[in-house]
């Protein structure tokens, strides 16, 4: 598709962002099931779950413009994906609280990715005025950055200093 617009950017980021976080959602799930502190697989559970309640969100705004959520492959997310995988799930750890601390690493790149996604998703709205998309997006936005500062706490009060 030929970008002429914000709305043409606008909508080829709605795709990508389903995309990252349909990719994200699985390797989640097994990080969750890896974790061995119970805070920290709680809240990756809690973090899957805000993942599909994104995709639904933005297949929604998708189907509102007339596009399917599919329509593009983010190459982004699929390298932090494998990253996680490398060094959480393939990697041999001697100690379960350094495996945790891989884990909020590797969690929190990807959040970090989706937080940069769903920013420029809300200005586009924002700017374009498409009626309600810009606050449905920024709910998204707030929940993931949610996420991100459980995480902060869990490695922040606990993980961290246990892994030393």
């Amino acid at each position: 598709m030929t970008m002429n617009t914000l709305k043409d950017v606008y909508l080829d980021q709605l795709q990508d962002l389903w995309s990252a976080n349909k990719q994200s959602l699985e390797v989640v799930n097994e990080l969750g099931r890896a974790a061995s502190d119970k805070a920290l697989s709680e809240a990756l559970i809690a973090g899957a779950n805000g993942i599909s309640e994104g995709m639904e969100k933005v297949a929604e705004l998708c189907a509102k413009h007339d596009i399917k959520p599919n329509g593009e492959h983010c190459k982004g997310m699929e390298g932090l994906v494998k990253e996680a995988k490398a060094h959480v799930l393939d990697a041999e750890f001697g100690d379960d609280d350094v495996r945790d601390a891989m884990i909020i690493t590797q969690y929190q790149r990807m959040v970090h990715y989706a937080l940069a996604g769903y920013g420029c998703v809300v200005a586009f709205a924002n700017r374009l005025e498409e009626d309600g998309d810009g606050a449905i997006l920024q709910k998204c936005l707030d929940d993931t950055y949610d996420g991100d500062r459980r995480m902060t706490d869990i490695a922040s009060n606990g993980i961290n200093a246990a892994a030393v």
